[in-house]
């Protein structure tokens, strides 16, 4: 048994919901902090999510913010969702989109795609940048389709009211609503926010499943989580959380995808796809992003 999916004996060996709770490793960017959640040694993926940021909640001053110069991608999505700040995206297909708290930036990887991630319209004032980025992997019938970049602003996005929740459903269907948000499987991704002592059940469909405390403090089979922690589900049940006090978390999950191979920002189930990928940004063969001529170059 592979130790990505180790965690299905462990749940079947006694009782509760909880399969495993990963910690996130921080990472100082120099002017920002990062909390990766997946993939870790614990757990690879969840669903088709196979790369989970929480970044900051940083504070820039004037003329100070986020500068990520252009990167490749293969064989994914990325997700880009904000809870302050902005963020201005450039990419090879020639797109020049900011994102701004409550919008989604899905951008498909596909075959190929390069693109930058720059300060946003508040460069000149002081200004907070607080958010998820996360990759959902690609099918294996659509890893090398053509690329493509799509905006959905806040209010396209479903807004779910429950007794003491207010969620906002970014990917897929929960409680009789569904997202606009192009999914290549199935995929299940909301943001929900509790007041004090509110009780969230999660959806119970037979998918992977977990969470991530953002904010604040829920209950999940008795046991506390607070911020910073992610709980994966057993497979084939679903989380009940109770808030300790006012939180935010996030809902990840969806149907399982086969074996995915990854270095740097390249993701495929074929190895061999993944070292020409590598040979084609060191030698120049990926798209530009026009009006943005630096790189980031392919680690060692």
């Amino acid at each position: 048994m592979s130790f990505e999916h180790a965690d299905d004996a462990v749940c079947a060996e006694r009782e509760g919901s909880v399969a495993l709770l990963i910690e996130p490793r921080e990472t100082d960017l120099g002017e920002f902090s990062v909390r990766r959640s997946l993939p870790s040694r614990k757990r690879r993926k969840v669903g088709p999510f196979v790369f989970f940021d929480h970044m900051g909640p940083a504070e820039f001053p004037p003329g100070k913010g986020i500068s990520v110069r252009p990167h490749p991608h293969i064989g994914i999505a990325t997700i880009t969702y904000l809870f302050e700040g902005e963020i201005m995206h450039r990419d090879s297909l020639g797109v020049v989109q900011a994102i701004q708290a409550g919008a989604i930036n899905l951008m498909t990887a596909g075959r190929g795609i390069v693109h930058s991630e720059r300060a946003g319209d508040d460069l000149d004032q002081l200004s907070r940048l607080h958010g998820i980025q996360s990759w959902i992997a690609l099918p294996e019938q659509d890893q090398e389709r053509e690329p493509d970049f799509s905006h959905y602003p806040a209010e396209n996005l479903p807004q779910i009211s429950l007794p003491g929740v207010r969620a906002t459903l970014i990917m897929g269907s929960a409680y009789g609503e569904e997202s606009p948000v192009m999914t290549y499987s199935r995929t299940l991704y909301m943001e929900c926010r509790l007041q004090a002592d509110a009780v969230l059940e999660l959806p119970d469909e037979e998918q992977e499943l977990a969470v991530y405390v953002v904010e604040g403090d829920v209950v999940i089979d008795g046991d506390s989580h607070g911020a910073g922690l992610m709980a994966v589900a057993c497979p084939g049940k679903s989380l009940t959380l109770k808030a300790s006090r006012e939180s935010r978390v996030m809902v990840i999950g969806g149907d399982r995808l086969g074996e995915r191979h990854i270095f740097w920002n390249f993701v495929h189930s074929d190895p061999a796809r993944i070292e020409q990928a590598k040979l084609d940004w060191k030698e120049g063969r990926f798209p530009k992003v026009a009006g943005d001529d630096e790189y980031i170059p392919l680690p060692e």
